[in-house]
C-alpha cells in the first residue's frame, strides 16, 4: 500500500488544486509578494513567541519560581509552538 503524507488533513492532489486557483486568482507575478508576506507573518509570530517565553522566564525568575511545575508545562507548550512552527515554515523556506 502507498501512504501519502497529508497537511492539515488535505492530499497531495487538492493542495495542487488549490495552489492552480491562487495562481488563477493572484497571477503568477503576485506569488512571491504573496509567499513573502507569509513568510514575515511567520516570522512575527515566531518572535511574538520568543518574546512570550522570554517574559515568562525572566517573571519566573524575578519571584523565584523558575522550577515549578507551571513554568515547565508552560516551557513545553512553547516549545510544541516552536516545533510546530518550524515544521510549517520549513516547506516555505528555499534550498541554497
Amino acid at each position: 500500500m502507498i501512504y501519502l503524507k497529508t497537511f492539515l488533513f488535505i492530499g497531495g492532489t487538492e493542495i495542487v488544486f488549490i495552489l492552480f486557483i491562487v495562481v488563477l486568482v493572484f497571477g503568477a507575478d503576485k506569488l512571491p509578494e504573496i509567499a513573502r508576506g507569509l513568510g514575515k507573518g511567520m516570522r512575527t509570530l515566531k518572535d511574538a513567541t520568543n518574546d512570550i517565553k522570554h517574559e515568562v522566564t525572566k517573571s519566573a525568575k524575578e519571584n523565584n519560581v523558575i522550577d515549578t511545575e507551571v513554568t515547565k508545562n508552560i516551557n513545553e507548550e512553547l516549545n510544541k509552538v516552536k516545533d510546530d512552527l518550524e515544521d510549517f515554515t520549513g516547506s516555505l523556506k528555499r534550498d541554497r
